[in-house]
């Protein structure tokens, strides 16, 4: 089994580098005129990525788990988003697989973070 690292910032967390990368992803997209689409996707994208930080700052296991659970929601968010973008025409297929790739991976990571913290007694 791998060692312990201490996190000490938002910032060193793996699904919250992935969370920013993925804002990146999904301002790209925003070629169409459909201001609607563009700010929901966007919206839930930096969700994922402010939910994780803000969990993090929260200080004990149980509320940053809550919050983690509330980016993984985000992100599942935007993977149907982009497929709802792809279907009509607004996100290439090439642009839906990277979107769609990271957050699956964000997702993955956020459940096995999810489940450390679960047993393990993180406090600030």
């Amino acid at each position: 089994m791998g060692e312990w690292v201490k996190i000490n910032r938002f910032e060193d967390i793996e699904s919250w580098k992935e969370a920013r990368l993925l804002v990146a992803d999904v301002y790209k997209l925003s070629c169409c005129n459909d201001r609607g689409f563009n700010g929901q996707i966007q919206r839930a994208a930096i969700s994922v990525m402010s939910n994780i930080a803000e969990g993090f700052e929260r200080g004990s296991n149980r509320e940053f788990t809550q919050y983690l659970i509330i980016a993984r929601g985000s992100a599942a968010e935007v993977k149907s988003l982009a497929y709802a973008g792809m279907d009509i025409g607004y996100i290439s297929t090439d642009a839906f697989r990277t979107v769609f790739g990271r957050c699956t991976k964000i997702i993955g990571l956020l459940n096995g973070f999810i489940s450390f913290l679960k047993k393990s007694d993180r406090k600030k």
